[in-house]
């Protein structure tokens, strides 16, 4: 039996604009990328970015965290491809959703890809389908369906993954808006296992011939939102007036923070180590400089140790500067080490790399140690973050469990598994349950969501459940969610 394929990343690392790692890549790079995740018939999830994406994903750790973790990120605005060329760090070209989804469902009806349309309003999904097929009679539309309008977390997910699922298509498009649809699509592109989702948002307008694109000239010129602004006055003007200032004032600090130093050193090379500590992991040490050059030269060989398996150290205590391509390449290695089995943690004290990543509001999401030993420590502890510790009082009627690292979509089946004993054996006691967060370190809209389920079993049962020291960015996510007094109330 043949190997399966394997998704093969973009050849080069992409370029972080104000903590959003966009792609370096073409729009026929892009298609290429897409028929080979296609061909592992592994889920993955890619999101088409815009201005709008960056300035709510500054104040949205799961938006965030989903556009660094998504499998490829396309820039989808003219004002990002100018902002990357005044960085240093130019995007080859824009590759707007708008433009890549007819693209798309081109290539199904030549290679027999099966897609799916979800979201949307039934009028108009039902006449993008209609309009597709009649463009391309070859076309396989596996199905559509336009949930009624409701909260990310009151859909009835298990029924719409459901008919997903039965209609196996190859390719979903989901139209919910930001960042509803990209925050459904990370907590269910796992349990659809579709190889291809990805967040369409008003390009379903556009096919079903609702709204009309502007002139290419338009489009080419980056002039297109003031088409879109002609169109849509009353729900736009507040955004793009919000989008302008925020945005602006933010790449002005990344440009300072990342101004080219003024002195030439020479350039030095890294070169790749077994770890002192451990011959299972690899150290990398950084030279002085960590920037486009520097990744271009080097980018291979940390390729190479992120896809090894092992553990990856990185020495970041001699760099002195980084840019948004060395950003975006850290983003890499750590998405590349992840998915091939290891932990990648970020070593030494480089205040310019910390500063950096802070300013991009990302350096909660890389692991810190002080030096390599404390990173072959931290590496070995990572394994076991993610955990339920649970105790119960001598009187028997109290419960206490503790939460711990991420609660996410691909944790919250062990949480729950974990944690549903402890309900389970209060049941007869009317008593307490105490579920202490202060060790959670990230939550996304699936852990919100199984927060929820456990606090209705605990109602079923007659339990009094309380969530206890709840982490700042956690009780940020359930303020967002309007969930605040239900969950954290203590209620019965």
């Amino acid at each position: 039996m043949p190997d399966q394929p394997t998704f093969v990343a973009p050849k080069r690392a992409p370029i972080a604009i104000l903590g959003v790692p966009f792609d370096s890549v073409t729009t026929t790079e892009t298609l290429e990328l897409i028929e080979s995740m296609i061909a592992t018939r592994q889920p993955h999830y890619l999101a088409t970015a815009n201005v709008d994406f960056v300035v709510q994903a500054l104040d949205d750790e799961e938006l965030r965290r989903i556009l660094f973790e998504a499998h490829l990120v396309l820039c989808d605005g003219m004002p990002l491809v100018w902002a990357s060329r005044w960085l240093s760090n130019p995007l080859p070209e824009r590759v707007a959703g708008s433009d890549l989804v007819p693209l798309l469902i081109a290539l199904a009806a030549r290679k027999g890809y099966r897609i799916y349309f979800l979201g949307g309003t039934p009028e108009t999904t039902a006449r993008a389908v209609k309009r597709v097929q009649a463009s391309h009679p070859n076309l396989q539309v596996a199905g559509w369906n336009s949930p009624p309008f409701s909260p990310l977390l009151e859909m009835d997910h298990e029924r719409i993954n459901a008919r997903i699922r039965d209609a196996k298509p190859d390719m979903v498009f989901v139209s919910f808006g930001c960042p509803k649809q990209e925050k459904w699509i990370a907590m269910n592109h796992q349990r659809i296992g579709v190889p291809l989702c990805v967040g369409v948002g008003a390009t379903i307008d556009f096919l079903a011939g609702s709204i009309s694109r502007a002139p290419v000239w338009m489009r080419q010129s980056g002039l297109e939102w003031i088409f879109r602004l002609i169109q849509e006055p009353r729900r736009l003007y507040k955004r793009y007036a919000k989008d302008s200032w925020v945005f602006g004032r933010a790449l002005l600090r990344q440009r300072w923070l990342m101004r080219q130093p003024s002195s030439k050193t020479p350039r030095e090379h890294t070169t790749p180590s077994k770890s002192s500590a451990s011959g299972a992991a690899q150290t990398l040490r950084f030279p002085p400089r960590l920037d486009a050059a520097t990744v271009e030269s080097d980018g291979t060989v940390w390729l190479t140790a992120a896809q090894s398996g092992a553990d990856l150290l990185c020495d970041l205590s001699g760099v002195s500067f980084i840019d948004s391509t060395g950003v975006g390449a850290l983003i890499r290695l750590q998405k590349q080490t992840h998915t091939h089995g290891g932990r990648l943690v970020l070593a030494g004290e480089s205040g310019n790399v910390r500063r950096s990543l802070a300013l991009m509001k990302l350096d909660t999401f890389f692991a810190w140690a002080p030096d390599l030993a404390a990173a072959q420590a931290l590496a070995t502890t990572l394994q076991t973050t993610n955990s339920v510790a649970s105790s119960t009082k001598p009187s028997n009627d109290i419960g206490q469990l503790a939460w711990k690292g991420d609660i996410t979509a691909a944790t919250q089946d062990s949480v729950w598994k974990q944690t549903e004993p402890m309900l389970v054996s209060h049941v007869h006691t009317e008593g307490t349950i105490l579920i202490d967060l202060e060790e959670v370190t990230f939550m996304d809209s699936s852990g919100l969501g199984l927060m929820l389920r456990v606090r209705r079993a605990a109602r079923q049962h007659g339990l009094h459940l309380e969530f206890l020291r709840a982490p700042a960015n956690v009780r940020d996510l359930i303020r967002r969610a309007a969930l605040e007094p239900y969950l954290l109330g203590g209620t019965r």
